[in-house]
């Protein structure tokens, strides 16, 4: 088989055989970088010299030892400078420091050959910073890769890395994996080592990673787990479990995504309801409809904190000349919330749990839409578009990942198929905790209608 070809597992079995080494490995992964990122734009800082260091230094007893991989650019790898896709940090020096969850990364075998792309501090569904070149799709260059992961699904879908680094806060594994074509799992909050709530008034972000297989994200997740949650452990198969699944097409706000993508969930349906799975209609729960205006609350009083941090790094007030107009005015918006708007948000986001829970009663899962249409194209939903008009495509567009976020509760992108040669994932989410229901679906749903044979158009 073509290296290029081979997901994660199955570089490290090779590596481990004694078939290849692991520096063959990571060179091979350099080349592919070296020849496709000129056209896709999906890394931000290479750092292929001490990869091949590591790799010459590799064991084989790591589960992944020896898989080139990428790192996000909104995580410190020391050595290395930590962009956020932000202009600000043009001067900043190399980080002394790494997150422990890169550390665990590490600990697995994994040989980093640079960081990737990301949107300004990961805020925007499309990876198209100002201060960068933008992150193509391989699927067709003129549309977005997805964002906040947009760099490492592009470069995963490109068959440059057999996976790549990951984290959503909002939808930002989800998302790129939907628009890429790739499978994307969402831990449950406190699942994997070492997160952290960031700037945010309540947890939202976990990091795993996207992948072309199932079976590299099982194994990753087993690998990475804190001791947070009861252990998952390394799922590696379907169950024979029949599941009922609820169904909802529109968004948490009530908006309906595009035919096409209503097409693919019903498509989905129609493949598990062939499988003995059973289809029920379900909506969104009614304390849901509050999440849209609360999780925006909290998400501009992070940015005016990370800006408000920028500043003081600067030694000046940051503005134009650093930050994207959608940047500013997140940062500006909490200013102008009336008294309390911070708290109240907090304190609703963080009571939705219970009706989380309650939905799932009566259904092991639920399905719907990851995006509201297929990959938009560049600038279409960039940093850059007058606020008005980028607020109105943004809730037509991301209306559905949230939830999942905000409860904590595991979710996972998995491929629907092609519309008009553009991919479409399909979401479904769990129970807290239940990352185990989610991961045997998606190896029942990999063997029915696989994906991994569906190749973008530039890749290597």
């Amino acid at each position: 088989m073509n290296l290029a070809d081979r997901d994660a597992l199955g570089t490290a079995a090779a590596v481990k055989s004694g078939e290849i080494t692991a520096l063959e490995a990571v060179d091979a992964a350099i080349a592919r970088a070296e020849a496709l990122d000129p056209k896709l734009g999906f890394m931000v800082t290479p750092d292929y010299e001490r990869a091949r260091d590591l790799a010459k230094r590799a064991g084989s007893d790591a589960p992944l030892a020896g898989v080139p991989f990428l790192i996000k650019d909104l995580d410190d790898y020391r050595g290395l400078p930590t962009r956020m896709g932000s202009r600000h940090t043009a001067g900043f020096g190399v980080a002394d420091q790494q997150t422990r969850f890169v550390d665990a990364l590490l600990a697995a075998g994994l040989i980093p050959i640079g960081k990737s792309s990301t949107p300004e501090h990961g805020f925007l569904p499309t990876t198209e910073p100002t201060g960068f070149a933008p992150t193509r799709n391989p699927w067709d260059t003129s549309r977005s890769s997805g964002g906040s992961s947009g760099g490492a699904a592009s470069a995963t879908a490109a068959h440059v890395v057999p996976f790549a680094h990951a984290s959503d806060g909002g939808g930002s594994i989800r998302i790129p994996a939907s628009c890429c074509g790739l499978f994307g799992l969402k831990p449950s909050r406190g699942r994997t080592a070492a997160t952290t709530p960031g700037p945010f008034s309540i947890d939202l972000s976990v990091q795993l990673c996207v992948s072309r297989s199932v079976r590299d994200s099982a194994a990753l997740l087993a690998a990475v787990e804190g001791d947070g949650l009861p252990k998952v452990g390394n799922v590696t198969a379907p169950h024979t479990r029949r599941l009922r699944i609820g169904m909802v097409l529109p968004g948490v706000g009530g908006r309906d995504p595009d035919p096409s993508v209503a097409a693919k969930i019903e498509g989905m349906a129609e493949i598990l309801r062939g499988l003995g799975h059973t289809i029920v209609e379900t909506r969104w729960p009614e304390a849901f409809r509050a999440i849209g205006e609360h999780f925006l609350t909290i998400w501009s009083s992070g940015a005016a904190k990370l800006l408000g941090e920028a500043s003081a790094k600067l030694g000046r007030a940051v503005g134009p000349e650093d930050y994207e107009p959608f940047s500013l005015a997140m940062a500006a918006a909490i200013k102008d919330a009336p008294p309390g708007a911070l708290e109240a948000a907090t304190a609703t986001l963080s009571n939705l749990g219970g009706a989380h829970e309650a939905w799932f009663a009566d259904q092991d899962l639920v399905m719907s839409p990851v995006l509201g249409s297929p990959p938009v194209p560049l600038g279409f939903v960039a940093g850059t578009v007058a606020i008005p008009e980028l607020s109105d495509r943004l809730n037509a567009y991301v209306g559905w990942t949230q939830p999942f976020n905000v409860t904590g509760a595991p979710a996972m992108s998995v491929p629907g198929g092609l519309a008009d040669g553009l991919p479409v994932g399909v979401q479904f989410g769990a129970k807290y905790g239940d990352e185990r229901t989610l991961l045997e679906l998606a190896y029942e749903l990999e063997e029915a209608a696989p994906w991994a044979q569906l190749r973008p158009p530039v890749s290597a």
